[in-house]
């Protein structure tokens, strides 16, 4: 009687699913109305009840009083907040199955289960969408995000400078049994290695590299901007050359591969990356890439339409670490974020779990697959991999280059829009006013109104249409609108016409209550 109920109650959540899903997008709110979310509120129980409601009554809580009150970020085309991607629907497909197999991938056991050789097959798959040579990067797991896969960059980059200066200042070869930062720590280890300050040298940094920073230990205020004067993104070699030069200091470079807010590159050919990497190594710097959603640039078309923004993505082999997110433009579900290193132990030299046989796959072969648990951060973790190997399978370089390209020219529609609109100034403006706008642009579009007032309630009148959802961020110490393309259901004429009409409401509401 049990087990009916309970197939009942997951039958409904199923068919719940397939209601949402079945549902024509176009026209439905993004976000519930206030009073829904009151509502749901008001609904959640106040305590831990002692005595269970039982999986009929939840079941219909959680999918009567809760669901209604989620927004659907990953279900309309037109939510532009956050550069958040929606999930294919192999992926979804795959999402379930994971969920009910719920697997251990964390060690690798393959003569129980598959889990591990199907994960190091999913970013195998992905280095060949992103046009990479899999020998080149021996080093990869998947992670929470591209926050989580910084932090396993910096780690990395942190052991390995020290490393360096250790190697050098003793001449010896590094093992475990010298004072590495993964045995002794930051402090032993950077009073071997006669460091005495280490920092990181990048132009626009994202928020989550300093959080990554604080995290292993190097602090918030070691980040020091290596911009050239005219063009805050793009490196100034010189400036980086005296930092690196530095005595008694250790460095990482980090590469912003499309900035959060512009969606613009810090670099931008393939010779470019090269001088950065020839640099590294010439002070025993290391060299990583925050790629979270640029990294997907390189699936563009060799063409003149994507040559400049394929251009950003090009010449990241020279690094040594990339971190980047699949629950952007790959379109699997949260959270699901991907680590590359050139450098095979190097990971394992941080991340290792020693003295913990029951963790142990039992096979210490070099060229097989390391478990999880010793590359990354974490010690348990979903079955992130399935949804991911699906959705690739299914559709293919060429799927998701066609997916990517609607995105991107989504964007530019949007961006011509507005720098040919009288009431908005495309961002920046200090841009190259010879650059094409279209060529430039990826996925994001950066805006403001030119009317202080109507500037500051933009977002809040956009996100209040409920018919497209838009971030909110300052940029040059002003109120600014991101517009981010990343769903996979992108339909440029229809989406365009969607933003088209509500930016007219809206201006038009604004005039009426001015008046």
């Amino acid at each position: 009687m049990e087990d009916a109920l309970n197939n009942t109650c997951l039958s409904q959540s199923q068919q719940h699913a397939l209601q949402i899903l079945s549902k024509e997008i176009r026209g439905q709110d993004i976000l519930p109305p206030p009073s829904v979310i009151q509502k749901a509120t008001d609904d959640l129980v106040p305590s831990l009840p002692r005595k269970g409601h039982g999986i009929q009554k939840t079941t219909d809580h959680v999918l009567k009083d809760l669901a209604p009150a989620l927004n659907r970020q990953a279900l309309s085309p037109n939510y532009y907040g956050f550069v958040v991607g929606g999930i294919t629907p192999a992926a979804r497909v795959a999402e379930q199955v994971a969920s009910l197999y719920d697997q251990n991938v964390q060690v690798h056991l393959p003569e129980t289960t598959i889990a591990t050789t199907l994960e190091d097959r999913a970013l195998r798959l992905l280095l060949e969408l992103l046009e990479f040579h899999i020998k080149d990067w021996p080093s990869r797991t998947f992670t929470t995000g591209a926050t989580a896969s910084n932090i396993v960059g910096l780690a990395c980059g942190r052991e390995y400078i020290i490393n360096q200066a250790i190697r050098k200042r003793k001449a010896q070869t590094i093992s475990n049994e010298i004072e590495t930062v993964g045995n002794v720590g930051l402090l032993a280890a950077c009073r071997a290695a006669g460091i005495t300050d280490i920092q990181i040298l990048t132009t626009l940094p994202h928020s989550s590299l300093k959080k990554a920073s604080s995290i292993i230990g190097l602090g918030r205020s070691c980040f020091h901007r290596v911009s050239q004067s005219e063009n805050q993104l793009d490196f100034d070699l010189e400036l980086l050359e005296e930092r690196l030069k530095l005595p008694h200091t250790a460095s990482i470079v980090v590469i912003s591969c499309s900035e959060v807010n512009t969606g613009y590159f810090a670099t931008h050919s393939e010779r470019e990356v090269y001088s950065l990497s020839s640099l590294c190594k010439k002070y025993g710097a290391w060299l990583h890439v925050d790629a979270a959603f640029g990294l997907f640039a390189r699936v563009l078309e060799q063409t003149d339409e994507f040559r400049y923004v394929r251009g950003g993505a090009e010449g990241l082999e020279h690094a040594d670490s990339i971190a980047g997110d699949a629950h952007k433009l790959l379109n699997v579900p949260y959270d699901c974020g991907f680590f590359f290193s050139r450098h095979a132990g190097l990971a394992h030299e941080v991340f290792q779990n020693p003295n913990a046989a029951y963790l142990s796959s039992g096979d210490p072969a070099p060229d097989t697959i390391q478990s999880p648990s010793n590359i990354g951060l974490e010690n348990s973790r979903r079955f992130r991999a399935l949804p991911v190997y699906a959705t690739l399978v299914s559709y293919g370089s060429d799927g998701y280059r066609d997916m990517l390209q609607r995105q991107v020219s989504l964007a530019r529609r949007i961006a011509t829009y507005f720098d040919h609109h009288p009431e908005f100034d495309l961002l920046p403006l200090e841009r190259d006013r010879m650059m094409n706008i279209e060529e430039r642009t990826f996925i994001i579009v950066l805006f403001r109104a030119k009317e202080d007032a109507v500037n500051v309630l933009l977002v809040k009148q956009f996100n209040a249409s409920s018919q497209i959802y838009v971030s909110g961020t300052i940029w040059d110490g002003k109120p600014a609108c991101r517009i981010a393309v990343a769903n996979w259901q992108v339909d440029v004429e229809r989406d365009f016409a969607v933003v088209g009409s509500v930016v007219t409401g809206v201006l038009e509401d604004l005039k009426r209550v001015k008046s």
